[in-house]
């Protein structure tokens, strides 16, 4: 089979370009997957345990909500996520559970909160998925290479924008905020892996903060900025986002922090499912109509994490590698329309059928990338 001559060093400046809108149904079953089943209020998972390795779930949402799936390690890191699952539809997550001991699933109905959970309890021997050439370990090292690179500049953003914030330079704070938030964007699956909710106090919407909570992080800098004017506490919230996304780069450096290409091979996807489902209604950047940079950035890092994992799929299905460079290639053309010197124009300009016409490229490049985890898990 043909091998991709790229080189993962290149992953880390890939060209910010391209972007993304809706979800699909998994691929085949077999009969060892693990069925869910989610509604508003309920979350069976057809088995509590499994062995060591590479564990493959079904989840169906027979519920009125959008759903998501969590499988969670030891501390609450996310061993694998599937978002965005609309009533009706059925998502596949394969999450490699490579040692023994108690995880939890969820269903989080609405997708908030700590959702439904359960142990599930994994047995055997401490597995570690055989890697003859290497490639599994080259697409880790190289995606965290990315990761790192995005987290750094996403520091020096930030502080650019924080330092215009406390200073009252309003039109520059705006002048900013999408493009410091571009490269969170490009790296958020890796954010929401960490517990302790560190991807709510950072990228929290208004609509689904819990009665009773803090809301805190972009999005209410943005409502200050752009609605309400600055607030008492804005330059608080200023400091507060600054420090969280410092202590994300202090996780993402950390020595015991690790890339599994699997999940990498879902956040790609996961990444075009936020397009589908907050950028491309115009949800996510309600204020500021910010959006088109939202839904590059997002489609940036799925590119990333493709590339990362591209020897593998090569290796084992080059005509796949194929069709997805055609599919980035095509959104990157439509794209292109929307863009206005360094950026883009703003979301409320874009009618509903350029929207349609956006949303049935990013279908097309979804239906795609949603093979990409199966393939590397398969490796």
């Amino acid at each position: 089979m043909r091998r991709t001559t790229y080189a993962l060093t290149a992953v880390a400046v890939l060209p910010l370009a391209l972007a993304g809108c809706t979800e699909k149904s998994s691929s085949v079953t077999s009969a060892a997957d693990i069925a869910v089943t989610a509604t508003d209020t309920t979350c069976e998972v057809a088995s509590t345990e499994g062995s060591t390795g590479n564990s493959t779930f079904q989840i169906t949402n027979n519920g009125s909500k959008v759903t998501e799936f969590y499988v969670y390690g030891e501390g609450d890191r996310v061993m694998g996520e599937v978002e965005n699952i609309g009533p009706g539809l059925t998502r596949q997550l394969i999450v490699a559970l490579p040692d023994p001991g108690t995880y939890q699933t969820a269903c989080k109905a609405g997708m908030v909160g700590d959702g439904i959970r359960a142990n599930f309890i994994v047995t055997g021997e401490a597995v570690r998925q055989a890697d003859e050439d290497g490639l599994l370990a080259e697409a880790a090292t190289g995606y965290k290479r990315y990761v790192i690179s995005q987290v750094d500049a996403l520091q020096d953003t930030v502080a650019q924008f924080v330092a215009a914030v406390k200073s009252g330079d309003i039109e520059s704070a705006k002048a900013q905020f999408p493009i410091t938030r571009s490269y969170y964007e490009r790296i958020e699956p890796v954010a929401e892996s960490f517990p302790d909710d560190l991807d709510p106090r950072i990228d929290l919407r208004e609509p689904d903060v819990e009665p009773g909570a803090e809301w805190t992080g972009f999005h209410r800098i943005e409502k200050d900025l752009w609605e309400q004017g600055l607030q008492p506490d804005t330059n608080e919230m200023a400091d507060r986002l600054q420090a969280d996304i410092a202590e994300l780069a202090d996780k993402i450096k950390a020595e015991d922090f690790t890339i599994d290409p699997i999940q990498v091979a879902g956040g790609a996807q996961g990444l075009l499912d936020e397009v589908a489902k907050t950028k491309i209604s115009g949800e996510e950047d309600f204020f500021s109509h910010t959006d088109l940079w939202d839904f590059q950035a997002n489609v940036d890092g799925s590119q990333a994490a493709v590339a990362a994992v591209r020897p593998i799929i090569d290796q084992n299905d080059p005509e796949l590698g194929s069709a997805i460079d055609t599919r980035f290639a095509e959104l990157d053309a439509e794209l292109a329309e929307y863009r206005q010197g360094d950026g883009f124009v703003f979301y409320d300009t874009v009618t509903e059928p350029q929207r349609q016409d956006l949303s049935t490229k990013i279908d097309a490049l979804s239906a795609e990338v949603s093979q990409v985890q199966g393939v590397v898990a398969g490796q």
